[in-house]
């Protein structure tokens, strides 16, 4: 089976490398990080002192999601080194900002030959993999090797769950390689089970995204809540993680909120760096006024657009919101993550395409802590709680009471993990 999986593997990565090729010279994707996929190790990872934990997070939102776990590990086991693997280039970039460079690289590609020198070199007692990487060679290799293995924060999304069951089969002789799986929800362990994971290895821990504790003021919040200030511009529309085919209604909308409201002013967020040039040319032929975060000086943003064409500043910039919309939502994408804007009390509306985070924005819908609107309503909505206060203060504090109230999947995991290590014997390493 593992045979013909790689063969599959190398065949579909043969086949797919023109658009790799394509990507690499068009948008600079995919280049970064070549060799460390190929299984080469930096001078920088070959320590051999220390057996490891290694943690592996896809891109920024399993970074955010794991980063109070990372630390937590640290704490509790300071014999072993840390080590986080990410796939995306604005993932690597986030570990590196937050658990230090020389501890972050990028995950290899699941071949034996580009797997086993990463083995070899980080000894890994325990790895940890967030949501739903089940990368069958990995896995395998992984536990040949002596490693625990536990999926934390595990989902299975409505999208991914009709190919996992065609797949069951096979599937399952992959995810018996894995100790523990720690779910998000009694929905996500459900469907574990049904794909193919052991029920006596299923648990319901929460949701980890949940503990991200709210960033601290960045050095760009504090100039923008000045220049704000200063040109008494707002109501600030922070409209977030957007994607193509959502940034024209936006802005149409925007246009419609600044008939009421002239001052106002909309940050906005595209999702992937590769299209901040292309929503720069869509929000210049809106004629509305325009700056580039990159570019900006201080002048007033009354009345006008601002870019964010910056990486990882968006969840600290929602602080600035009298209202956030979280984008990938009005068209069908999935959405993104709504608990950013709901760490500062803002007000949330998405679109009616959620099913990336359905548990999330369900529990937040039956606690009228988030809005749902469609590319036909989204203006009207922004009039309408823009003109009343008292309802969108309160959109806003049910947000974060709601977010406060599910916390705690931290601490459940860490304890599960030292339970794990503790059972392996390798609390103390030899």
């Amino acid at each position: 089976m593992y045979l013909l999986y790689s063969t599959l593997l190398a065949l579909a990565l043969l086949l797919g490398s023109p658009y790799w090729i394509f990507e690499a010279l068009r948008h600079r994707k995919y280049r970064k990080g070549l060799f460390e996929r190929l299984g080469r190790v930096p001078a920088r990872l070959h320590e051999s002192s220390r057996p490891s934990i290694w943690v592996h997070a896809v891109s920024v939102g399993e970074v955010l999601a794991v980063s109070e776990l990372v630390r937590a590990i640290r704490r509790e086991f300071p014999e072993y080194r840390v080590v986080i693997s990410t796939t995306t280039d604005t993932g690597q970039k986030l570990a590196a900002s937050r658990f230090g460079a020389d501890s972050v690289f990028y995950f290899p590609f699941d071949f034996a030959f580009s797997l086993r020198p990463w083995l070899s070199a980080l000894k890994p007692r325990l790895i940890v993999i967030a949501e739903t990487e089940f990368w069958p060679n990995f896995l395998r290799l992984s536990k040949g090797a002596g490693a625990g293995l536990v999926i934390v924060n595990a989902r299975i999304s409505d999208r991914s769950l009709g190919g996992y069951r065609r797949w069951k089969q096979l599937l399952q002789y992959v995810l018996r390689k894995v100790d523990l799986f720690l779910a998000q929800t009694d929905e996500d362990a459900r469907r574990l089970v049904e794909i193919g994971a052991m029920p006596e290895k299923v648990l319901v821990s929460g949701n980890l995204k949940y503990d991200i504790p709210p960033p601290a003021e960045i050095p760009v919040v504090t100039e923008l809540r000045a220049a704000l200030r200063k040109s008494s511009a707002g109501p600030v529309l922070v409209c977030g993680s957007t994607v193509e085919g959502e940034e024209p209604i936006l802005l149409h909308s925007f246009e419609q909120a600044l008939a009421r409201y002239p001052e106002s002013v909309m940050l906005l967020a595209p999702r992937h760096p590769e299209r901040f040039d292309e929503v720069a040319g869509l929000t210049q032929e809106s004629k509305l006024i325009f700056c580039r975060r990159s570019q900006w000086n201080g002048e007033s943003l009354a009345g006008g657009v601002m870019l964010i064409d910056s990486i990882g500043e968006l969840s600290s910039l929602y602080a600035l919101a009298d209202l956030a919309f979280v984008g990938g939502s009005l068209v069908a994408r999935g959405g993104h993550n709504i608990l950013e804007p709901a760490q500062h009390g803002v007000p949330i509306l998405v679109g009616e395409h959620t099913e990336n985070f359905r548990d999330i924005v369900e529990l937040f819908k039956g606690r009228d802590a988030v809005r749902v609107v469609s590319a036909q309503s989204i203006a009207q909505t922004f009039v309408e709680l823009l003109a009343n206060d008292v309802d969108r203060q309160a959109l806003g504090r049910r947000a974060k009471e709601t977010l406060g109230s599910q916390q705690g999947a931290t601490q459940i995991a860490l304890k599960k993990l030292r339970e794990l290590l503790v059972s392996t014997r390798e609390v103390t390493p030899a």
